[in-house]
């Protein structure tokens, strides 16, 4: 038997798309309050209105930061950073510069994670990896090494603007470089409750994803 409520903790129920109204928002806030989602994740534009709508509950606030490419400058990264901290943003998801890290460029790679890392303060640090694109398990678990290093809090697969989303086999590749000493967050096509409760098998702490509702509704109808 699904134990509906711990699943509904581990989702971030996400809206990220660049058509997203305000209105779209607000009904992703209200229904996560329905079903007791751990966090709403939406772009950075829409931080503030979600900061206020979900205030007197204990859902968390999730935005993003050099998304979804991560090849913004590092100062721009940090300002973003910087701003969704000031907005109140409990968690923010910051990609790693890719083309550095396929470049082998670890130390810049860490230096960049460790600005954002300070500039986070409190804030929950997400790294996303997008694992699809970085493909190899070796290149996967150096950079998530890296991340670990810098102080992530989380280790996340994928923006869902990438090739592919998350896979259970890259779940367990972070889950092994996490070693206990950070999360793991499966995002980018898990639109099901099967593939939902595979992620979270493989390790994953957190599920991000923009079928929420219907995967609670599903796991409601087992």
């Amino acid at each position: 038997m699904i134990d509906r409520e711990r699943l509904a903790k581990t989702i971030e129920s996400t809206l990220l798309k660049p058509t997203a109204s305000c209105e779209d928002v607000t009904a992703l806030c209200t229904q996560a309050i329905h079903y007791g989602f751990a966090g709403v994740c939406v772009a950075p534009t829409h931080a503030k209105l979600v900061v206020e709508f979900l205030a007197v509950s204990d859902i968390k606030v999730v935005s993003v930061a050099g998304f979804p490419l991560g090849n913004q400058t590092t100062t721009t990264k940090a300002a973003e950073v910087a701003e969704l901290v000031e907005l109140g943003v409990d968690e923010i998801d910051v990609v790693v510069n890719i083309g550095m890290v396929l470049e082998k460029r670890a130390m810049e790679v860490a230096s960049e994670l460790g600005l954002i890392r300070r500039v986070a303060g409190d804030a929950t640090l997400k790294v996303i990896l997008e694992t699809a694109t970085l493909e190899h398990p070796r290149v996967i678990k150096d950079a998530a090494a890296i991340a670990v290093g810098a102080g992530a809090d989380y280790l996340k697969t994928s923006t869902g603007f990438g090739p592919a989303g998350a896979s259970v086999e890259h779940v367990k590749l972070l889950c092994e470089a996490a070693r206990g000493r950070c999360g793991v967050k499966a995002a980018g096509g898990i639109g099901d409750l099967n593939t939902a409760l595979a992620m979270i098998e493989a390790g994953a702490n957190r599920i991000g994803t923009s079928s929420a509702a219907a995967i609670m509704d599903e796991a409601q109808a087992v």
